[in-house]
């Protein structure tokens, strides 16, 4: 894995527990607060600009790939994560394409997650909802014992 990629993927949420920015701030909260804080510690303007487009409240849109990739799985993945959880084994290993269209059609199932934020972060990324909800799943198991997905032991 790219570790530009990687950091952007941990860091672009870090200040959203204490800053959620429900009301959709387009310059308090969140992502806001966190890039604030990364640009006071030296970071790169790549990484700050690409965790402000992953809000399409903050005026800066995503352009790069990483900007894109970003805005298309966040949403996404946390779906995709609540799906494994539900799982008798609570593994991400028995997750497939299927359960989870199955439970984006369930409106009550994860009602937080913006269903059209997914499939518009797909339609941004160039690429078909399919095959964005498979590179995520493959990208979550192969990190499940770290992410805490690899299932519970019975």
């Amino acid at each position: 894995m790219d570790p530009l990629w990687e950091a952007v993927g941990l860091l672009h949420d870090g200040d959203y527990e204490r800053h959620p920015n429900l009301e959709r701030s387009s310059t308090e909260g969140h992502p806001f607060v966190g890039v604030a804080w990364l640009r006071d510690n030296g970071w790169i303007e790549e990484v700050c600009r690409a965790i402000l487009s992953h809000a399409d409240y903050s005026g800066v849109s995503p352009e790069t790939a990483l900007e894109k990739t970003l805005r298309a799985v966040d949403e996404l993945s946390s779906f995709v994560v609540a799906v494994a959880l539900v799982r008798p084994t609570k593994s991400i290993h028995d997750v497939d394409l299927a359960a989870v269209k199955k439970k984006m059609k369930d409106k009550a199932f994860a009602r937080a997650v913006n269903r059209e934020d997914i499939v518009r972060g797909a339609e941004e990324l160039g690429m078909p909802l399919d095959e964005v909800i498979t590179n995520v799943i493959a990208a979550l198991k192969a990190d499940a014992p770290r992410l805490g997905l690899a299932g519970v032991a019975s």
